[in-house]
């Protein structure tokens, strides 16, 4: 959390800094196989945004999937075993595990999901989650819980 933030500071452009959260997770979290974002880009529909891995699943329904379940509910999703949850999209057939986390801008609007998957089964606890939530929140400067 400190590199990020610190590489953060004075940033302002969202894009750059959705980019360098994603290659630090990815480089300091060696079990991620895929750092990324899927950003609000319409009614109740995701589409992929600055990432680090193999290439993500393009648009996703609100209705659909792990990071559709935080998008429609606004809760975090910690999933120990893929394929054991219903809807589950195998855009990697080799993820065993994730978790998704609801990114709001400063008004509190949903913006994007913050998406890490990995090939080990249960990678992801409530530690993971409470760190990711406060990630989510330095992504747009000025929100806070």
């Amino acid at each position: 959390m400190q590199e990020i933030a610190s590489l953060l500071e004075g940033e302002e452009d969202t894009i750059t800094r959705m980019s360098s959260a994603c290659a630090i997770l990815k480089r300091r979290l060696p079990w991620v196989s895929w750092a990324g974002f899927y950003r609000v880009v319409g009614p109740r529909t995701l589409a992929v945004g600055p990432y680090q891995g193999d290439v993500g699943c393009l648009r996703i329904g609100f209705d659909r999937g792990v990071c559709g379940t935080a998008a429609r509910s606004g809760k975090s999703q910690v999933v120990p075993d893929v394929h054991a949850f219903k809807g589950h999209i195998a855009c990697d057939p080799d993820a065993r595990s994730e978790i998704a986390v609801p990114v709001r801008d400063p008004q509190q609007a949903l913006v994007a999901v913050l998406d890490l998957d990995s090939h080990q089964p249960g990678a992801f606890d409530d530690i993971d989650r409470a760190y990711l939530e406060d990630l989510s929140k330095e992504i747009f400067p000025g929100v806070r819980s």
